[in-house]
């Protein structure tokens, strides 16, 4: 696939105070790239900086392999965006905020307004004015705009914002289906990182501004944390012998239960629990649990604070 979005050394300052840090990234086609961090940790900064809302103090933009600065009126009829709460024109409808636009970007109106209202199920809302509208319904409305005109790119900042738990999920389906299937391209920071963890397929964390690490949601999968816990009935002890005579180790852990990294364990529990059968253990308890997205990044922020 082809590279659509990269930056080299992104740096951005105002005054003595550096937001973005020499942020290095790179997205390719069909990829839905999670950037995660904390508020105020650079990811609108960044965001801006990608679609040449602010200039940059140093570093290069790349859309399409061509510098945004370079890349003139055509490139951005190729990206749509959704930047922090969207605007909207308040005493106009819904139907009428997308016809305006449609206009403006000289598409046919009725085909790229129908099509957009029916993939955000905004067509019970169409006569509703603006200013009428929910905060979740509004920010579809924002989404309804930057899918107006087909984009290639998908740049949207916190898209879930506001969204009740059927629109979460409705957009998740929408951004996985257009990645999957239509080949697009799309950047989306979130403060629900579990809900990124659903749909990105490559995941970036910045903090303070530093990019600390860009990984794959299979490279994610392979480095979680993984743990097995075994309940027994009050015979802990007995039970952590027979496991360490079969090679396993296995701790105290959470809720009087034992718990084991051991990536055998955690891969056939089934075996754990024949073993712990055949010693005549009655099992209470079996279950795997896997490090979350949002523990894996707080540990991953947390472990650059304790550097520093």
């Amino acid at each position: 696939m082809a590279e659509q979005i990269r930056t080299v050394g992104l740096t951005k300052r105002y005054g003595t105070a550096t937001v973005v840090q020499d942020v290095s990234l790179s997205v390719q086609q069909g990829e839905v790239y999670g950037f995660l961090g904390l508020n105020g940790a650079g990811k609108t900064t960044t965001i801006r900086t990608l679609l040449g809302m602010i200039k940059p103090t140093s570093g290069d933009v790349f859309l399409f392999g061509k510098r945004i600065s370079q890349g003139g009126g055509k490139l951005w009829n190729r990206v749509g965006y959704m930047v922090e709460m969207p605007a909207a024109y308040p005493g106009f409808t819904v139907r009428e905020n997308l016809l305006l636009l449609a206009k403006l970007r000289g598409l046919k109106p009725s085909d790229s307004v129908d099509r957009v209202m029916r993939e955000l199920n905004l067509n019970a809302y169409a006569d509703r004015k603006a200013k009428h509208l929910s905060l979740g319904n509004m920010q579809k409305l924002g989404l309804a705009k930057a899918l107006l005109h087909n984009p290639d790119i998908l740049i949207l900042d916190e898209p879930t914002n506001a969204l009740d738990p059927a629109g979460i999920v409705e957009t998740r389906e929408l951004l996985i289906r257009l990645a999957k299937q239509e080949g697009k391209t799309v950047f989306i920071s979130s403060h629900i990182l579990e809900e990124v963890a659903k749909m990105a397929t490559r995941i970036g964390i910045i903090h303070k501004g530093v990019l600390l690490q860009e990984i794959t949601a299979g490279e994610f999968e392979k480095i979680r944390q993984k743990r097995l816990y075994v309940g027994v009935a009050g015979k802990r002890e007995a039970a952590r012998l027979a496991l360490a005579d079969k090679g396993y180790l296995a701790r105290e852990g959470k809720e009087g239960m034992l718990e084991l990294a051991d990536e055998r364990a955690v891969r056939h529990p089934e075996l754990v629990a024949r073993l712990l059968a055949d010693a005549g253990l009655l099992l209470s308890a079996l279950k795997v649990e896997e490090e979350e997205l949002e523990a894996y990044f707080l540990k991953t922020i947390g472990s650059k604070e304790v550097r520093a």
